[in-house]
Order: structure tokens, then sequence, then C-alpha cells
């Protein structure tokens, strides 16, 4: 898939505001500072389609993009930033809970993983929420530049035997950079496939 047009649509905090759910959509989330701004940017080829911040939290809102004038990219909060007040952390996991098992045409999210990280408790428990509740998700590891191959093989086998302590099969799992654009064929021909399959429907 060749990305030709990328546009801001709309950011809000409310499922039933966002754009009607006539086309596919794809939603990107993942723990604070794991990169995913970076990412969304690497796989538009736009440098500030999604804003970039050396602090965790920025993202605040459902931010909905439009694609080619034909899916939806959405840009999520982080989850687990410790210095966001109780509060604030509580809103953002409500809309997010909301978001993800109301809106019809979200057809995955892709989960992103800090590949330096081992296995965090919170990114297994966001990922058992996704399973439970039936929402389809794809594993991206970020920031791959920034590790060896061997370190990365280690963390990534720990994240395997952790998921199949409880999941009978593991989730589409795909290894990124936003320095070496590594993963974004891979990425957008995932979305290119099933946007086919959403309009054969």
């Amino acid at each position: 898939m060749i990305v030709k047009t990328a546009e801001f649509v709309m950011s809000n905090t409310r499922v039933d505001l966002c754009p009607e759910p006539t086309k596919p959509e794809y939603a990107f989330i993942g723990r604070s500072n794991v990169g995913k701004s970076s990412l969304i940017n690497m796989i538009t080829n736009h440098k500030s389609l999604a804003k970039t911040s050396g602090r965790p939290g920025k993202t605040q809102l459902i931010n909905h993009f439009i694609i080619n004038s034909e899916w939806y990219l959405v840009d999520l909060p982080g989850y687990g930033y410790a210095k966001a007040s109780k509060k604030s952390r509580e809103q953002w996991d409500q809309f997010i809970t909301r978001y993800m098992l109301e809106r019809e045409n979200l057809l995955y999210v892709f989960l992103l993983i800090d590949c330096r990280i081992p296995p965090q408790k919170i990114d297994l428990e966001f990922m058992e929420f996704l399973g439970t509740k039936g929402v389809p998700f794809i594993i991206v590891y970020t920031k791959m530049d920034k590790l060896s191959g061997s370190a990365f093989g280690k963390n990534i086998a720990a994240y395997k035997k952790e998921l199949l302590e409880s999941w009978d099969e593991l989730p589409i799992m795909i290894s990124s950079s936003a320095t070496t654009a590594r993963g974004r064929e891979e990425i957008l021909e995932i979305i290119n496939q099933t946007n086919k399959d959403f309009i054969a429907k």
C-alpha cells in the first residue's frame, strides 16, 4: 500500500462523536513513551502527523486521521503514565475501554511494546483485556534499532512464554523501527488485506 494522503479528522473522548463507522479503522496504543507517535509518522510517511514529545502522556484524546480517504488510523492515549493524575488515568481508561468495545468498525488494535524491556504486567493485562473481550490485536515491537538481535530474541521469547501460559495461540507479532522504517510494509500490507475483506462484506 502506498500512503498518498494522511489528514487529521478530529479529537474527542466520546465514541458517539467519532466519525461515522463506514470505513475500516485501526487503533494504535501502548504504554507511554513506547514510540507510538514516531511509528505512526513512519507508517504514514508524514513527519508530524502524530505529535511526538519527549514527555510521556502527551496524547490524551482519541485522535482520528483519514488515510487515502479510505481508512481511519486512530492514535489513542498511552496507558500506564504514572505522573498523570489518578482522575486523568481513570478518565482515559474509561473512554479507551468504551472505544475498544463499542467502535464497530475497529478491525485491529496495534499494541505497541518497547522491545528493549522485559514483559511488563501492565502490557500483559492489557492483552488479556483485549483477548477476553474479543478485540483483535497485533503486537508491534518498537525501537528495534536500539537493541542487538540476541537481546531482542531473548525478550521476545520471554513474551511468548508469558503469553502461552494463558493463550492457546499467539497473536501476530511485528518488529519495527521508526528510525529505519522496519515493519512499515508489513503493517500496511495487513491493513491493505483487511480493508479488502471489510469492503467485500
